[in-house]
């Protein structure tokens, strides 16, 4: 399940949204970018340990906004997120956002299997909400995919991704209450600025 859940959210934190006058759809707004890095997952150039590494940063500058960082953010820590003071909740954002690019763009590009998106369509439950489902297909077997979006500033964000009717934000979220219920807001922005750096040196 890990692995999966690598390869979905990774799928969206290495791509960049398209800029257009107007909101495109939520499915559109993903399959675009998704089957851009797709493509350059699957370019043979690529296959060398010195040309892996040029793939690397390449799919580094597709890093985007396709997801709604803040929301994300504001979810996975639930009700904790009260206890962020305004500058902390920014400083968590930017953490977490950072992580999450950094973590999941480098493992997907070690999957070894040959990944296909299958479509399947758009969901809107309110006029700023929609769900865009999804199918992985791959050697080893299928799975589906939900990606929860909302308009927010006339484009369709991500802020959660569920593989086989599992949040991401609830596994996060579950994580982050352990580490809070005995320690601070402050405590936990220390954890994730270490990961960082420590992310950032290798």
């Amino acid at each position: 399940m890990k692995t999966i859940v690598t390869f979905c959210l990774g799928l969206l934190l290495v791509v960049t949204a398209p800029a257009v006058a107007g909101a495109p759809g939520p499915m559109e707004t993903l399959r675009v970018p998704v089957n851009k890095v797709l493509a350059l997952l699957k370019d043979p150039q690529y296959n060398t340990p010195e040309k892996r590494k040029i793939q690397r940063e390449k799919l580094f500058e597709y890093t985007g906004d396709i997801f709604d960082s803040v929301e994300i953010s504001r979810r996975a820590l639930g009700r904790n997120w009260r206890r962020f003071t305004p500058e902390q909740r920014k400083k968590f954002t930017e953490l977490f956002a950072k992580i999450l690019k950094k973590t999941y763009s480098r493992k997907i590009q070690s999957t070894q299997e040959d990944y296909k998106v299958v479509w399947l369509g758009e969901k809107k439950t309110s006029p700023t909400r929609a769900v865009v489902m999804t199918k992985v297909v791959r050697p080893s077997g299928d799975f589906p995919v939900d990606y929860r979006m909302h308009l927010k500033n006339n484009r369709w964000k991500v802020y959660d991704v569920m593989v086989e009717g599992i949040s991401l934000v609830k596994n996060y979220r579950s994580q982050f209450n352990r580490y809070l219920v005995n320690k601070k807001p402050a405590q936990l922005i220390a954890l994730l600025q270490k990961k960082v750096d420590r992310m950032e040196n290798e």
